[in-house]
């Protein structure tokens, strides 16, 4: 099994991402705390087996903290998906920022898992937030993994110094 290449998204991805972005969430675009994103506009890193894309992770870069906007794994458990986490920390680290922030749903026990393990907290709970935002998005389903109601945006961070603390409230 060759190694997995992490690379910077280029034009020529695009087609490959939105694919992925269609497979995976069920269109081109996603809510999160009340606004819409296009993933594919978005700057990102793929990651890529030759001319195979096995994964995505888009970001918004800021000056203090980065907001990482969707991460995609296509092959379990060859370290894809935490291979483009660490990318975008490092690149983070690379431009002075402090802290990563993310959002997943309060179904999503696997993402949930996957980011405290990789030292990332529980900074805030936003309930409802994904009721409000299926008035934008109906697509996006009433059930969730292990037939828990999606309803909530659980706001994740990790402090890049290394520090354990977060910022208390909001989802800033």
């Amino acid at each position: 099994m060759r190694p997995i290449e992490i690379r910077t998204a280029t034009p020529g991805d695009r087609e490959a991402i939105v694919a992925l972005l269609r497979n995976s969430w069920g269109g081109e675009t996603i809510v999160v705390h009340d606004t819409v994103y296009r993933p594919a506009d978005l700057p990102a890193f793929v990651a890529v087996d030759g001319k195979d894309l096995l994964g995505l992770i888009t970001y918004g870069p800021g000056i203090e903290s980065w907001h990482v906007l969707s991460l995609n794994s296509l092959v379990p458990r060859r370290g894809t998906g935490s291979a483009l986490l660490d990318r975008v920390e490092d690149a983070a680290r690379a431009a002075g920022c402090r802290r990563i922030r993310l959002v997943t749903t309060n179904d999503n026990v696997y993402a949930i898992r996957f980011y405290q393990r990789r030292g990332y907290l529980i900074a805030f709970v936003d309930p409802g937030a994904v009721d409000r935002a299926r008035r934008t998005n109906p697509s996006i389903p009433l059930i969730g993994l292990h037939r828990i109601p999606m309803r909530d945006e659980v706001t994740m961070v990790k402090n890049l110094d290394g520090a354990g603390s977060t910022e208390s409230g909001g989802a800033g």
